[in-house]
């Protein structure tokens, strides 16, 4: 009698976001496929799961995949976790879900945290319906050609990017599809979690001065969507005396309040130094 796949969502962050049915899922597996090894198995060590583990990754997929099969087809249940979040989501899990079913394996899930939709829940941007578009190209002219095809989606929109290609997919964003609202959220549910709300326009003009460090969710609103209401630098200054009088330096003050509305770090700095004097 074959065994079964289960794909198992892992915390996207803060380890205490693993669920109990994940936890004794992992633990009564026969084996885990996991997308890096070595993080998973730092995840597995902290809550003293001790399974085989074997790694199915994008350039792997075929090979490993065949082998996993043949596993499950043997009897045994596997579970697959990616490096975090959700497996098959923007992930090469999707391949082997694929195999399993066109063979007649049971597969189920075990709903865990997905950054995708975290980011849209905090985002304040319509999420009555919305559409995923996951990574978006390396190369220039296949990312502009995939933003073309959403000049007009009126759903809200998803994006994940790595920090060297943010801004350069900021830039991309702002060009084809027009300056509107932005929510970027790096890093959720650790300790550095930040969410930006803005416009495209300030958001280039934030990561520009600012180095894009972590990884990003872009939720960027549809056509037709009201913009974003442009700060303006008076309001920005007014929250920069506000984190002043908080007790932050200039320089703190001004970072915070540059994150907040997407005006220069330094501009909100040097109008704080001419209202003061």
């Amino acid at each position: 009698m074959p065994g079964m796949l289960f794909l198992v969502g892992t915390p996207i962050g803060n380890l205490g976001d693993i669920s109990p049915r994940a936890r004794e899922v992992l633990s009564a597996a026969d084996f885990i496929a996991a997308e890096d090894t070595r993080v998973s198995l730092k995840l597995l060590n902290h809550f003293e799961i001790k399974k085989p583990l074997v790694s199915y990754y994008e350039h792997n997929k075929y090979t490993s995949g065949e082998k996993i099969l043949s596993r499950i087809l043997n009897g045994e249940t596997c579970a697959l976790i990616t490096d975090a979040g959700m497996p098959a989501i923007s992930d090469p899990g999707t391949d082997i879900v694929s195999l399993c079913v066109k063979n007649g394996v049971e597969v189920n899930v075990v709903p865990g945290p997905c950054a995708a939709v975290s980011a849209l829940a905090v985002s304040a941007l319509p999420a009555g319906r919305f559409t995923f578009e996951g990574f978006l190209s390396i190369s220039r002219k296949s990312r502009v050609a995939h933003l073309e095809s959403l000049r007009n989606e009126q759903r809200t929109m998803i994006f994940y990017e790595a920090p060297h290609k943010l801004l350069k997919t900021l830039t991309d964003l702002l060009d084809v599809l027009g300056d509107r609202a932005v929510s970027i959220s790096r890093e959720m549910t650790k300790c550095h979690e930040q969410t930006l709300r803005t416009t495209l326009s300030g958001a280039v003009a934030y990561f520009t001065e600012n180095r894009p460090r972590g990884e990003f969710v872009l939720v960027v609103a549809g056509a037709g969507e009201v913009p974003a209401e442009t700060v303006s630098q008076e309001e920005g200054l007014a929250l920069v005396m506000k984190y002043r009088g908080e007790g932050l330096s200039l320089g703190e003050a001004a970072q915070l309040a540059s994150a907040d509305t997407g005006i220069s770090k330094n501009r909100l700095y040097r109008l704080a130094l001419e209202h003061m004097e």
